[in-house]
Parts: structure tokens; sequence; C-alpha cells
């Protein structure tokens, strides 16, 4: 019997219920203008999992890394829910670096 599966499936699960809460609070303090950040981070740890010999922890952080590229994807659409009263709406957000840069640019979204 080999258990690999289940474990990774259990494991993959839980990275991608931790991303929920990172995404909600990302965008309620930091707003949804740190996307491209939050996705360059996101590839990075995706290519730090190639270079991971242990099959185990490989996987585990390349579920890590997507997490955090879709996550950069559900930012805007979080942005939209809290200004619908879905969720807490915070005004003094910390801005980013080059924010008139990222302002022209389209929010990715899935």
């Amino acid at each position: 019997m080999n258990a690999f599966g289940l474990i990774i499936g259990m494991a993959t699960l839980l990275i991608i219920g931790l991303g929920f809460p990172l995404v909600i609070r990302g965008e309620r303090y930091l707003g949804y203008l740190w996307w491209p950040y939050m996705m360059g981070l996101g590839f990075l740890i995706v290519f730090t999992s190639l270079f991971i010999s242990s099959d185990w922890l490989s996987i585990v952080v390349g579920v890590l890394g997507a997490t955090f590229v879709w996550g950069s994807t559900e930012l805007k659409e979080q942005a939209v829910r809290a200004e619908l009263g879905w969720f807490p709406f915070n005004s003094k957000k910390i801005k980013p670096p080059y924010e008139e840069i990222i302002r022209k640019w389209k929010a990715p979204h899935l």
C-alpha cells in the first residue's frame, strides 16, 4: 500500500486552504495592487521547487508556489467583494512600490 498520493493530496488541500485567508488578509491590509509581487514570489517558489531533490518537499513547495500565483489572481476579486461589503474594508492599506505603474496594468484573473 502506497500512501504517497493520499498524503500529498492532504498537504495540497491544507496549503490551498491556507491560501484563502492569505488572499482575504492580504487584500485587507495591503490591497490588490500587490498582485505582481505576490505572483512573482509564487513563480520564484515554483522555480525553486525544480531544484529540490526530495519528491515530497518538491511537491509541497511547488503547490505552495502555485497557491501564491493563484492568490495573486484573486486579489482583485477580493477587493470587489470587500467593496460590496462581503468582507471588512480597510481604507488605510499599505501602498506598494511603483503603485502608479501597477495601476496601469490589468490585474489577472482566472
